[in-house]
């Protein structure tokens, strides 16, 4: 009998975020602090305008491409967020989840061999949708003295004449970095020097901390036609389960990413659209109200760490931070497996998010003081017995 199964979905490596989520789900009295998923509810206007849509019967499909309302909302919010101007009806584009646009985005645009330029350490799906559509990915690493940021000199160093895309992942998942203005102009330049296209997730936009300000890509000259925007309302608004996201981009490139979705998926779910229009047109003080507990958790994270001595420069962005922990002489998964089994703490593997990842591990702090510090009271323990400072 012949394999069933395509050799390259074989090679694809499992996420490695989920085999630490898996392992601590059923352990007993375990903490995690490795997924990232906001502890908040959606906020009750957004899910009573769910209910509301079921209870008025919108239970039917909408357009492939998503409520018109809901796309109206979302060319609004994107005019007075990051001051770009979309066509509701061309260049904007509902998705189940921002992660289902990042794919589409690359089968719409690749060829077989063209190359896409991959930051890392960076959210998992890039590489394997890269390979998936035909693309060939390059990996490009980024520093810890950088503060994980992209340079304008790495694309020039990567780039070659079969480079087609650079993907973007600012606010960065899993390293907290972002881009500033100055940092963007020059990747700009890089951009239109070798004639690329940018797929842009900021999916993390509304989480920026202290003066920091998200500057989007496409605001720049010259950007919005070389640039696919993705978001969503998973971060922001707490609302992962109901797996919503959009992609704002020029019509030629939109219209091929609602083809392939029109075949996949037909549309995002109805009910989640109706929340979504509540979402962009009242959510802005929720989303304040939660970006300020992020930032005290992120505060007190950082001061623990430091504190019991792993070494992490500040993050700005999303809602994680990426101690080093290469003193200790062992890999990122090392550290990370004994943690869970002797402490009860499951971080993930700073290798999950590429090979450049080793000597880091990812905590998110999208989770309640209570439980963060219950989660770095057993770190600080199992950081004194690898000091030797307590009896291991």
């Amino acid at each position: 009998m012949r394999d069933p199964l395509s050799r390259q979905v074989q090679q694809l490596k499992p996420s490695g975020i989920r085999k630490f989520f898996d392992i601590v789900s059923e352990m007993p009295d375990a903490v995690s602090l490795g997924v990232g998923e906001p502890d908040f509810a959606t906020p009750w206007p957004i899910r009573e305008a769910g209910i509301h849509s079921l209870e008025l019967a919108h239970t039917h499909y909408t357009s492939n491409a998503g409520l018109q309302e809901l796309k109206t909302e979302i060319a609004r919010y994107l005019k007075r967020r990051i001051g770009v101007s979309y066509d509701d009806r061309s260049e904007i584009f509902v998705t189940v989840g921002g992660s289902e646009a990042i794919d589409l985005a690359l089968r719409a645009m690749l060829d077989p061999g063209d190359e896409v330029l991959i930051p890392q350490p960076s959210y998992v799906s890039y590489e394997p949708c890269t390979r998936l559509a035909g693309g060939a990915p390059v990996i490009i690493e980024l520093q810890e003295k950088d503060e994980f940021r992209l340079t304008a000199a790495q694309i020039d160093a990567a780039a070659t004449e079969r480079t087609k895309i650079l993907v973007l992942p600012f606010p960065n998942n899993p390293t907290g970095s972002v881009l500033r203005r100055e940092d963007l102009e020059q990747i700009a330049e890089a951009v239109i020097r070798h004639d690329l296209y940018v797929i842009s997730d900021e999916i993390y936009s509304e989480l920026t901390y202290g003066e920091t300000e998200h500057v989007s890509i496409a605001s720049l000259p010259g950007m919005q036609e070389r640039t696919v925007l993705i978001n969503g309302f998973s971060k922001a608004y707490a609302m992962t389960g109901w797996r919503m996201g959009y992609a704002a981009a020029p019509e030629r490139i939109l219209k091929q990413m609602v083809k392939i979705h029109q075949y996949a998926i037909m549309c995002a779910p109805t009910t989640s659209q109706y929340a979504g229009v509540e979402a962009m047109r009242s959510g802005d003080a929720d989303v304040a109200r939660m970006r300020a507990s992020y930032d005290q958790r992120r505060r007190y994270v950082l001061h623990e760490l430091h504190d019991m001595g792993l070494p992490c420069f500040e993050p700005m962005g999303a809602f994680y931070v990426f101690p080093n922990i290469s003193r200790f002489g062992m890999t990122s998964e090392d550290f990370a497996t004994k943690l869970l089994y002797q402490e009860k703490v499951a971080v993930v593997p700073g290798t999950a998010f590429g090979d450049c990842g080793e000597g880091f591990i990812r905590i998110s702090y999208a989770y309640s003081l209570e439980n963060l510090k219950k989660a770095l009271g057993r770190v600080r323990k199992f950081v004194e017995k690898l000091d030797g400072k307590t009896e291991a």
